[in-house]
């Protein structure tokens, strides 16, 4: 997430009321989650199995609740709870808005896109030209779409990431202040749901199309000319790089990377990375040649350990 102007370190410091290490004017440009931080921006931790990562990271300023060694070129935000800080600029830099119409006046809509009734559109949404939005679709504030999307009746894009921190008293929610972008000719089938971004973007590439009914977490990026089939799960943080196929009921852990070309069969479980150019099943989802031979070696165990038996007296 970008900041609408450069802020200073000072300013944000009095914005979440906290100590600062490092020149007062150091400018800040934005605030990102580890996984897409940028130089300029803040990324927060509170846990010291994570200091070093922080530190070491893309990130100029780092918003933690411990005074430690300022790596060089950086600064500090010493706060008693970073999580609760984060929230609170992510709350200052986009705050809920509530919406006074169907259609936000704030929307843009491109030429020749159609509008099907009982579609709602909220503020800043941005959607191309030649689109077919059909009707009951839930286009949450500051989505960007491209042109020639279709997006089938049921769907929401831009919903929050499903991301908490388990406190004594419940689970405190992270709030999110990322987008929902979808480029040119994507089709989107019926009932998906595609979170936005903690603070960076949830992002459905070129060509890319989706059946009926998928779940994609947060952050997470899908490539040019992929497939997606029915009820498949896509946690937050995944890279599914270009032209792979998941077929139905296909489940994919968080913070991993598809590679070009992969198939992923049914039903499976996608628990690691998986290289690009192989086909996969199973769960954990492994070469799909070897999870098939090793199926039939299963089936055939009771007539093998009988004709052991036999052989052995």
């Amino acid at each position: 997430m970008k900041f609408p102007k450069t802020y200073t370190l000072k300013e944000v410091s009095e914005i979440i009321n906290t100590e600062f290490v490092g020149n007062s004017n150091f400018p800040i440009f934005g605030m990102n989650e580890i996984h897409v931080v940028e130089k300029g921006d803040i990324v927060f931790v509170d846990h010291p199995k994570y200091y070093d990562k922080a530190l070491e990271s893309n990130a100029s300023v780092v918003l933690i609740n411990k005074k430690v060694e300022c790596p060089e070129g950086k600064a500090l935000l010493i706060s008693d709870d970073p999580f609760r800080d984060f929230n609170k600029l992510t709350h200052f830099f986009k705050p809920f808005k509530s919406a006074s119409s169907s259609i936000a006046e704030t929307a843009e809509i491109g030429d020749g896109t159609i509008i099907q009734p009982n579609t709602f559109i909220g503020n800043h949404v941005k959607i191309g030209k030649n689109c077919v939005i059909h009707a009951n679709v839930s286009i949450y504030d500051n989505c960007v779409i491209g042109n020639n999307v279709t997006i089938h009746s049921g769907t929401v894009l831009g919903a929050d990431a499903f991301y908490y921190k388990n406190r004594p008293e419940g689970f405190d929610k992270l709030l999110s202040g990322g987008r929902v972008v979808i480029e040119d000719n994507v089709d989107i089938g019926a009932s998906c749901t595609i979170d936005r971004g903690v603070t960076g973007d949830t992002t459905i590439k070129q060509g890319s199309k989706l059946d009926n009914q998928i779940q994609i977490g947060h952050d997470t990026v899908i490539g040019q000319k992929c497939l997606i089939a029915s009820h498949t799960g896509i946690a937050g943080c995944v890279i599914v790089e270009n032209e792979v196929t998941l077929w139905g009921q296909v489940g994919v852990i968080s913070g991993i990377t598809i590679g070009k070309g992969a198939v992923v069969y049914a039903q499976s479980g996608v628990a690691e990375s998986l290289e690009g150019g192989k086909t996969y099943f199973g769960s954990p989802a492994t070469n799909a040649r070897a999870k098939m031979k090793e199926l039939a070696t299963i089936k055939n165990l009771p007539s093998l350990l009988k004709n052991a038996k036999r052989n052995s007296k």
